[in-house]
């Protein structure tokens, strides 16, 4: 009698908790092997914060990019208004004269004061380049958090790129603040070469105060609405509606504050486009080493907001 093979088992379905063999095998490491490993193949951790030189070498190399989104701004800021750009030359000289109305006329902070239109146009132009560099900047990383998000960059190029809208827009207001001084009796002399250097310290100190802002509204946005009624008291203490110098004069003000008052920074800056453009604001009325407080303020502020900035680099768009 003939053997037969027993027929072989029924095939069963693998239990759920055996183990399912794997056709590729990830060998483990250490975090330190891991660090290694990456350095050797050139690895970098996304979105780490690079060292300040090499962020230097990275925000010169999108020079290019940060002109032209700060000309893209800028074109675009009017282009729904009908008056479009005129309203960059508009909206200074429409706060000049509600100004002068309300302090020159009603409050009579004119007397006393020589050129007072071109004293105060000057004020409120110098003025309004500081507060909208500083307010611009409180919406450099919230307002472009879509960009922060896509695209790997230096982050500081957003804030300076604003900063630079705003040298911008001064240039073309700057057009109209000529014609009222030439038209008030203040003609071009030598001094006026001065506004060079002034408007250079002041754009150098703007772009750092924008830059610390910039960080400050990403950690917390509720500093944005604060920032105008810093602006204002700000303002008001800069003596962009009267005369320092005719308010600080006697004895009614302690001399640490007037020391205050006279070398805040917008004030510096104020005064020496006063001195550079208006003929009858001598030397006199300006406090003393002006220039070496604007140039101060300027390196401080400037390389201080900027380091403040990158030492959150790796923080921007997260949360």
């Amino acid at each position: 009698m003939s053997q037969t093979a027993a027929p072989p088992p029924p095939a069963t379905a693998p239990s759920q908790d055996a183990p399912v063999a794997s056709s590729t095998h990830v060998p483990a490491y250490a975090p330190g092997e891991l660090a290694a490993l990456a350095a050797r193949h050139g690895l970098t951790v996304s979105g780490a914060r690079p060292s300040l030189p090499a962020y230097v070498r990275q925000l010169w190399g999108r020079r290019h990019f940060i002109a032209a989104f700060a000309t893209a701004k800028l074109t675009a800021q009017y282009s729904q208004a009908k008056l479009g750009q005129i309203w960059q030359i508009m909206t200074p000289l429409l706060n000049a004269t509600v100004y002068y109305f309300i302090f020159g006329v009603l409050m009579n902070t004119k007397h006393g004061v020589a050129d007072f239109v071109p004293f105060l146009v000057t004020g409120v132009f110098i003025w309004t380049f500081t507060s909208s560099s500083i307010t611009a900047g409180t919406r450099a990383i919230s307002g472009n958090i879509g960009l922060v998000r896509a695209l790997h960059f230096p982050r500081a190029s957003l804030p300076v790129a604003l900063a630079l809208q705003q040298l911008q827009q001064l240039l073309f207001s700057l057009g109209a603040l000529t014609l009222i001084l030439l038209a008030f009796g203040q003609y071009p002399r030598p001094s006026w070469l001065l506004a060079l250097p002034a408007l250079s310290l002041q754009a150098l100190f703007n772009t750092g105060v924008s830059m610390a802002v910039a960080r400050l509204t990403a950690r917390t946005p509720d500093i944005a609405q604060l920032t105008p009624f810093v602006l204002r008291t700000w303002m008001y203490s800069s003596g962009v509606m009267w005369s320092l110098d005719h308010l600080l004069a006697g004895e009614r003000v302690p001399r640490a504050v007037m020391v205050l008052l006279e070398y805040n920074p917008a004030a510096v800056y104020i005064n020496l486009m006063r001195f550079a453009l208006i003929d009858s604001y001598d030397a006199g009325q300006l406090p003393p080493h002006v220039w070496v407080a604007a140039t101060g303020w300027a390196l401080l502020c400037g390389v201080a907001g900027f380091v403040y900035f990158w030492k959150a680099e790796e923080t921007y768009g997260r949360g």
